[in-house]
């Protein structure tokens, strides 16, 4: 990382003191948050709905929807980081355990394997 790059601790330790600036920690339960989470993955996901795969291949190339594409994507971001604050989850670390049961659940298929049985 380089200097004057953000860092996950520091956006963390913003959003904490945000928060708390607005006396909003009564509010930042679990479930509260959890619930807005889902919320702004659902408002992401609006963007997207009525799209083609060829459109939605090209989201970002609009201005006006790329923007709303990165403010949607940071308030998915923001309450997940705030939900594992409230739960004392290390996102990283959850990620990287994940991916790595993920690489033994799902191995490298041979060349000739047929990676999507069943479909099609």
């Amino acid at each position: 990382m380089t200097p004057g790059e953000p860092s996950l601790e520091g956006l963390r330790q913003r959003l904490v003191e945000f928060a708390a600036a607005r006396r909003w920690e009564p509010f930042h339960t679990p479930k509260n948050l959890a619930a807005a989470l889902s919320v702004e993955a659902g408002e992401l996901l609006e963007i997207f709905q009525w799209l083609t795969p060829e459109q939605a291949a090209a989201v970002m190339s609009d201005p006006e929807r790329a923007h709303r594409v990165r403010d949607e994507v940071a308030d998915v971001l923001a309450y997940l980081v705030q939900f594992c604050t409230a739960v004392g989850v290390d996102p990283l670390e959850a990620l990287a355990a994940k991916i790595e049961r993920n690489e033994h659940r799902f191995p490298v298929p041979d060349e000739e394997a047929d990676v999507n049985p069943g479909v099609g």
